[in-house]
């Protein structure tokens, strides 16, 4: 891709250009000014490098797999979510294991065998329940890839089940867990935590379970939600501890920003991300992250014509067909995208469409 920017950049975006060019890293000042950039084709120009950088086919994966939420019964009460329900609430439920066996078998029929697995933080599920649920799930379903849980769910199995955190991993990972979701980051700076997520583990916390689940040799991917109290400042301070534990650890395989859905949440005052904010944080997200591979387009929030423009902002991936999705759905977002109007709309933007697994290994074509 071409580093030519217009004339009328100004001398720091000139600078930050050049860094990009040259496979350079970019100071966290440099990630605080392209935040504050009205150029977004330029941001996009720098993105795209970038991607060109990481992930040099033209090539635009996705996978095809199924959320399922085993409860939405959850204590830590998070403002942003309008999907939990406390216990004792007649809407609360826990699936059984032949309720999720029957989500598995029409995943199944659609050409999938992954299976994304979260829920709330309920209080009377410990490690056990898990660990039967995991063995049930592989012993029934061999091919299984099971990409469960979040930090935040196994920093509330870990306290539940009096263990430490290694442990509850090494457990976790006998019974069957392949690897483990970004979710439940958030944004990764404290003062935005204590207010969104007051009852939720702290930065340190979820970085926490992200190195040890590494350590292990388990990969993750690691996610950001925006659009709610976070300062840029902020933003750049979370893109700073992904980048730092990638530096350690290496065990993120991609990044998924996405931005805060308010309707039907106790955050109601925060407005839906414009699509330009959108663009312009996915694109500084691919330029400042130079060691991780992959970048997320979010059309679940943002629709099928911004993922398809996220293309060209940074993204090499469309993410999942999504055969279902509670939580985002409960605030008002409901877009649907299946696996061939995925494999089309990759297709019309230029790209040539792929099917992936969780590791970013091609597995075949839509």
């Amino acid at each position: 891709m071409s580093s030519t920017l217009p004339e009328t950049v100004t001398p720091q975006l000139a600078a930050i250009a050049a860094t990009v060019a040259a496979g350079g890293r970019i100071a966290d000042d440099d990630a605080l000014a392209l935040l504050a950039c009205d150029d977004l084709p330029s941001l996009g120009q720098l993105a795209e490098q970038r991607r060109y950088q990481r992930v040099p086919a033209r090539r635009v994966t996705f996978i095809i797999d199924r959320n399922v939420n085993y409860t939405n019964v959850c204590i830590t009460r998070c403002k942003f979510c309008a999907f939990y329900r406390l216990p004792g609430d007649a809407a609360g439920y826990v699936l059984s294991h032949d309720e999720i066996f029957a989500k598995i078998d029409e995943l199944r029929a659609q050409g999938g065998h992954q299976l994304l697995l979260q829920g709330g933080h309920h209080p009377d599920l410990h490690i056990a329940w898990f660990e039967e649920l995991f063995r049930a799930l592989k012993g029934r379903y061999p091919d299984l890839r099971l990409h469960a849980l979040s930090a935040s769910e196994i920093q509330h199995i870990a306290r539940r089940s009096h263990l430490d955190l290694g442990e509850t991993i090494r457990r976790l990972r006998a019974a069957g867990l392949d690897s483990i979701p970004g979710a439940g980051a958030e944004i990764l700076a404290d003062r935005v935590r204590s207010i969104i997520a007051p009852y939720k583990e702290s930065t340190e916390g979820w970085l926490a379970v992200m190195r040890e689940a590494h350590r292990q040799g388990l990969r993750t991917s690691a996610t950001m939600m925006f659009g709610t109290v976070e300062s840029d400042a902020e933003i750049v301070a979370h893109l700073r501890a992904i980048r730092d534990l990638q530096d350690e650890t290496g065990g993120f395989v991609a990044f998924i920003p996405w931005s805060f859905q308010p309707e039907h949440t106790e955050l109601p005052e925060a407005t839906r991300t414009s699509a330009t904010d959108y663009l312009r944080i996915l694109a500084v997200s691919r330029v400042y992250l130079d060691n991780v591979d992959h970048l997320q387009a979010s059309w679940v929030t943002q629709g099928e014509k911004i993922g398809q423009l996220a293309l060209f902002y940074g993204a090499d991936d469309m993410g999942s067909t999504m055969l279902e999705e509670n939580v985002v759905s409960a605030a008002g977002c409901t877009f649907r995208l299946g696996r061939e109007e995925l494999g089309r709309l990759i297709a019309a933007a230029g790209f040539e469409a792929a099917l992936r697994d969780q590791e970013y290994r091609i597995v075949g074509t839509p």
